[in-house]
């Protein structure tokens, strides 16, 4: 037997109060959530990069192939057979190329990005909570290094390292963390006349303790937001080194390196070379700018739809 819904005037009772209040009292993640999957283009996106982690990681497991030897018998053939996207000059197949390269690629991205949005977030919270003296000059530091070129950087500075995904990771992350930097600390100078941070000083916490303990979890929607598109930034960044020819050494390899290769062969028909990894690049790529324009609309509740 159901629990009636209306007294005996038919007028709502308490429960009824309380479901329709539902949806106001939904967490603020739950409801970032509900709006990421209303998002096309998220659900789109975020389908993309799963799909792409389980070709590069797992595909290798199923789709077997030597990414190791030179097989010059086996150079340059079209696609087919043994070998649906046919094969490079050294005679690799070019599926698993894709597989291993997309591997190296994924990894330097989550890497670089991580390391940056966590030099930038320490950063940024730090001037904004500093205020004053300190956090004009620790932003006129960040205004500095803007204005330098940073492929030039990271150009000069690969150029002096042995190209491995470590390496790469640390090179793109140590120099791609001046944006979030700007962003958090702009965050930051909206939360430090907060209540709580304001509670939390008369108590005796330390500028420490504030900034583990309050000021970084309230700006965590705007670091989870700037991770994406650091993640696309980075897997950008990393395909030119390696079209540059600054990329990993062999037997490792990145869709960077993939292309720079391909185009010397394209004129001469080997379109196989070019096509798949240049495509499998703009999707990743698009997918996590998706990602991180469906996370900045719903976190944020300017924008979340209603």
């Amino acid at each position: 037997m159901t629990e009636s819904t209306t007294d005996k005037t038919g007028a709502p009772t308490a429960r009824d109060d309380r479901e329709a209040r539902l949806p106001d009292t939904m967490s603020g993640w739950r409801l970032t959530a509900r709006a990421f999957m209303e998002n096309r283009l998220a659900v789109t996106g975020l389908g993309i990069i799963v799909f792409f982690v389980l070709f590069c990681f797992a595909g290798p497991h199923l789709y077997t192939t030597d990414q190791v030897t030179v097989d010059p018998v086996s150079s340059l053939l079209a696609p087919g057979g043994a070998h649906p996207l046919g094969t490079d000059p050294q005679g690799f197949d070019v599926l698993g190329r894709i597989m291993r390269g997309g591997q190296a690629s994924l990894q330097i991205g989550l890497f670089a990005a991580l390391i940056a949005t966590g030099i930038g977030t320490l950063y940024g919270t730090v001037a904004g909570l500093a205020g004053g003296v300190v956090d004009g000059f620790m932003m006129r530091v960040v205004d500095t290094l803007l204005s330098i070129p940073f492929l030039f950087i990271v150009l000069i500075v690969a150029t002096r390292f042995s190209s491995t995904v470590l390496s790469l990771s640390l090179i793109l992350g140590a120099f791609s963390w001046l944006a979030p930097a700007r962003l958090v600390r702009a965050e930051v100078l909206s939360l430090r006349s907060r209540g709580f941070v304001a509670a939390a000083t008369v108590m005796g916490a330390t500028k420490a303790r504030i900034i583990a303990r309050h000021l970084i979890p309230n700006a965590l929607g705007v670091v989870i937001v700037n991770i994406t598109f650091q993640v696309a930034d980075a897997i950008i960044a990393v395909a030119l080194l390696g079209f540059l020819g600054f990329g990993l050494n062999y037997p490792d390899v990145e869709w960077g390196t993939q292309l720079s290769q391909g185009v010397s062969y394209l004129l001469g028909g080997s379109w196989w070379l070019i096509y798949p990894v240049g495509g499998c690049l703009v999707l990743v790529v698009m997918a996590f700018n998706f990602v991180g324009d469906a996370l900045r609309d719903s976190i944020d509740v300017r924008l979340r739809r209603r």
